[in-house]
């Protein structure tokens, strides 16, 4: 067993090679657009794809605010990114969108900091192997991807609606394909299922997108979503907390993930593109993939779910 295990590592790792090098590094954002006095947030961009973009904007002379959980992390990333640029106006503010308290709290202080948003990327994510519930009682991973950013979203949506012409930017995957949503046990209470929950989390967000073009679309926000791409980033970093075959598999895949996903700085581009490039505008509501629209699944562009998720969340989050 060990020894075809070790024979499998070397060809595993030379296709790991190929993809990265012809497959998975993606396209590139062409737009050369300023962002001066333009206002953004990313949410989870202390590291990976969100820090990425949220480096991308503030050179683009962007006022950026990192929404994040970890102040030490986030904190850091805001000095590599005035490293990379002195002059960038690139602010901390803390955010846990497991938290309906700290969402609230994160809210007011932005509307009170500041006249108008243009930006808001709905960016972190969470993929965990166990069953765990957010402070207000949600699974996780539905809680934060999904129901901690719409209620952010509804919070700040007359701040977006102030600015014109202002874009939600809502972070999904290709893992939506494979799913629907579970409307009888929505937190997967019964028969817990971690990928399973995170794909019908990442539909979520196409739905979600889906409600805002048609609820918005008259106030001048502009929302799509994205596929970034297989990216190396740390959202399954409590994918393996539990010991077991679920370990010992990505252990084994390991060599494959490292050389055949992307750096987050290629996995930024599609989000960067949607965040600055112009043709956004007349293409709300789309689903992109390598800078350019691509096709979700039927389930996703399903205009009953969407309002039927969009009550559910009002419903859940005890918004009137």
């Amino acid at each position: 067993m060990l020894t075809n295990i070790i024979l499998s590592l070397p060809p595993i790792i030379l296709l790991g090679y190929l993809a990265n090098r012809f497959i998975f590094r993606g396209a590139s954002c062409k737009s050369k657009n300023r962002l001066d006095s333009k206002v953004a947030i990313v949410t989870g961009s202390n590291c990976g794809i969100g820090f990425e973009t949220a480096l991308d904007l503030a050179k683009r002379g962007a006022t950026v605010i990192l929404a994040c959980r970890d102040r030490k992390k986030a904190e850091d990333a805001v000095e590599k990114i005035k490293m990379e640029k002195a002059s960038a106006k690139v602010y901390f503010e803390e955010l846990d969108l497991s938290d309906k308290e700290s969402i609230k709290n994160f809210s007011d202080r932005i509307k009170n900091k500041y006249k108008r948003l243009d930006i808001l990327i709905n960016n972190a994510g969470l993929l965990s192997s166990a069953y765990r519930e957010t402070k207000d009682g949600f699974e996780s991973q539905f809680g934060v991807m999904h129901l901690g950013h719409f209620y952010l979203t509804y919070l700040l949506i007359d701040l977006l609606k102030s600015s014109r012409q202002s874009r939600i930017i809502n972070v999904s995957s290709n893992a939506h394909r494979f799913c629907s949503i579970k409307w009888d046990d929505i937190m997967f209470k019964n028969n817990y299922k971690s990928f399973r929950v995170y794909q019908q989390a990442k539909l979520a967000n196409i739905l979600f997108t889906l409600e805002l073009k048609k609820r918005y679309e008259n106030d001048g926000i502009t929302a799509v979503s994205l596929h970034p791409g297989f990216v190396k980033t740390e959202i399954n970093r409590h994918f393996t907390e539990k010991l077991g075959l679920r370990t010992v598999l990505f252990a084994f895949f390991y060599p494959f993930y490292l050389l055949g996903s992307m750096d987050a700085k290629y996995g930024a581009q599609t989000t960067i593109h949607c965040a600055v490039a112009d043709e956004i505008i007349q293409e709300n509501g789309l689903y992109y993939s390598n800078c350019k629209p691509a096709k979700c699944s039927g389930q996703a562009m399903d205009e009953n779910s969407s309002k039927r998720l969009w009550d559910l969340s009002l419903k859940l989050l005890k918004i009137e």
